[in-house]
């Protein structure tokens, strides 16, 4: 029980911390034979910060309970 509160404690300021994760990923605009346009596309995926608050109230439970 002490190690899975550790992870949710720790997963739980991570999330508070970065508050997601975000990445660039190549889209191919126009592929016409040897010409080929591509533009950058930025996506995140947001974590409520709600979330990271329970996960570290639940870490902190586990960790506190005998």
């Amino acid at each position: 029980m002490k190690a899975a509160g550790m992870v949710l404690l720790v997963l739980g300021v991570l999330a508070l911390v970065y508050g997601g994760i975000s990445w660039t990923r190549k889209d191919t605009v126009v592929d016409a034979g040897p010409i080929e346009i591509t533009a950058d596309k930025k996506e995140s995926l947001a974590f409520p910060p709600l979330a990271g608050i329970a996960l570290v109230i639940g870490g902190a439970a586990l960790l506190m309970k005998r």
